[in-house]
């Protein structure tokens, strides 16, 4: 097995992790409400790298597609957080 057969996986592997870390920069958790009838919910969100910049923006955009206005992002987690948020958030953890 030549050098360059050896170090492919390690590479190929590297690339991986890089990739994920630039698509998952951060998560957030946020409040959301529809009207007639008045519904709420609370919601855990992956946001990309460039998102995390205005999470605001990028929240409200995303749950605006099923007609959800954003009341409130309540902060930035990091992964572990997020994952012990995730009772809370039920249908709503990283469901945009």
């Amino acid at each position: 097995m030549t050098r360059a057969t050896r170090l492919a996986p390690i590479v190929i592997a590297t690339l991986a992790l890089s990739t994920l870390s630039a698509q998952a920069a951060c998560f957030v958790d946020y409040k959301a409400k529809r009207d007639d009838p008045l519904q709420l919910h609370y919601g855990v969100i992956q946001l990309s790298d460039s998102e995390c910049a205005d999470p605001q923006a990028a929240v409200a955009a995303r749950i605006a597609q099923d007609g959800w206005t954003l009341l409130t992002v309540m902060g930035q987690l990091d992964r572990d957080e997020a994952q012990e948020r995730q009772d809370d958030a039920g249908a709503y953890f990283l469901r945009y």
